[in-house]
Formats: C-alpha cells, structure tokens, sequence
C-alpha cells in the first residue's frame, strides 16, 4: 500500500466541533499529515475559520458572518472561531494547513488570506483548494502558492485553465475516482487528491486506485489503515 497523505476534514469533527482550535489539535494527535480548514472573511476583513457562510449550524446565530466584526464573532462564539492566525499558530511543528477557500472569494478577499499566511511565516506548511475561480485569485496573489484545484465532474480541466491555475494537486470527490482516471492525472504530472470518504473501505479503494492524498472526517480511521498495512 502506498503512503497516502492523511488529511483531517475540518479537523476532527467526530471529537471537537469542526474548524475549531481543538479540532485542529485532536487531527494532529491522531495522525494527520494536514488539516484541511475553511476560511472565511469577517466584515472588517479577518480570516477566520468557517465553513458556512453564517454561524447558525455550529454556532446558534442565524448571522452572516460577512455582517459581524472578527471581536463580535469571538464574542457570540465565545472565542470558539478561530482566526487563521490562531490556526497557524496552533499547527505550528504539528503538520500541513490546507486551506479551503468557500464562497467564490475574489482577489481582494484571497489577498487578505494570503497575507495572513505571509505574516505568520506559514507559506511553506500551507496550501490552497476551492474551485476555478478561487484558485485563479490565489496565483494572481501569490505565484509560488501550492494549489489542489477542485474537480466535480470526470471532464478533463481545460488545458488553459491549467496553465492559469497551475496547481499540483487536483482534488475530485472520492466517487469519481478510479484507476483509470488517477493514471490520467499522473500521466498529466499532476498529484491526486480526494475527499470525503469516511470508511476503510472506501480509503482502501481510494489508494489502490492511485489517490496520494485523502482528505476524511475520519482520519483516525486512515491512519489506522496506513499503520496496519503498510
């Protein structure tokens, strides 16, 4: 079996809320290689870790988050939403930061992410995921960032945005991987990545297809399957 990369899902959602310091932590303790977080902007234009684009589901206030200060997102969560400044602190010597980019940012927003990573002197344990437009506003900000483009459909990305994009990685959803399609990617000089399966035997399935990197709720679970078969 080969060495897959174990990257936790918002952390370790099943031991601490998701996109949480804790979670973050609880991931690395079990194994992970990297975290895979959300990031989103407050109003007053703060990376904070979140995937929704309101606090109801986690949080219990039906706010968007694009209306509220970062010190009033600390307040109604109690310090439970972490800046990307926290994170990367918190992460620091633990692992890799994969950073998840919802909400279709534009440049400006992703500017100020990549910022927050370039003041931490996070650069070289951070790396960047989210769909076409997304990612095309990390390159026009930072050249030299490390990119895992989203896949969601088995057509091949357009050669020019490829070029535009150059990303390392591309990431497609776990149930459209296969043999086939990971010899493609490999043969294109790209790495494969995929997310979410939360069983062994869709991670099983997943490496003898190919996938390098695994991104799961259940990281607990992969690790154990590295260990055990490796």
């Amino acid at each position: 079996m080969q060495n897959v990369m174990a990257v936790a899902h918002r952390g370790d959602p099943y031991r601490a809320r998701e996109n949480t310091l804790d979670s973050l932590r609880s991931a690395f303790a079990q194994g992970a290689d990297a975290v895979e977080v959300d990031v989103r902007l407050t109003r007053d234009g703060v990376p904070v870790l979140l995937h929704d684009a309101t606090l109801k589901r986690l949080w219990e206030h039906d706010r968007p988050l694009r209306s509220l200060s970062a010190a009033e997102v600390r307040g109604v969560t109690d310090g439970g939403v972490p800046t990307l400044v926290e994170a990367l602190a918190a992460a620091d010597g633990a692992g890799r930061i994969m950073l998840d980019l919802p909400g279709a940012p534009d440049v400006p927003a992703v500017r100020r992410i990549v910022d927050a990573v370039r003041e931490a002197g996070a650069e070289e344990r951070v790396y960047y995921t989210a769909d076409a437009r997304a990612m095309l506003a990390v390159r026009a900000v930072d050249p030299a960032a490390e990119i895992a483009l989203t896949c969601t459909s088995l057509a091949p990305p357009r050669p020019a945005l490829l070029a535009a994009v150059r990303p390392r990685w591309l990431n497609y959803r776990f149930g459209l991987l296969d043999k086939d399609l990971a010899t493609r990617i490999h043969r294109d000089g790209f790495l494969v990545s995929v997310w979410t399966p939360d069983t062994v035997r869709s991670m099983r399935r997943l490496i003898a297809a190919g996938a390098d990197s695994i991104t799961t709720n259940r990281v607990d679970a992969l690790c154990a399957l590295r260990t055990r078969e490796n």
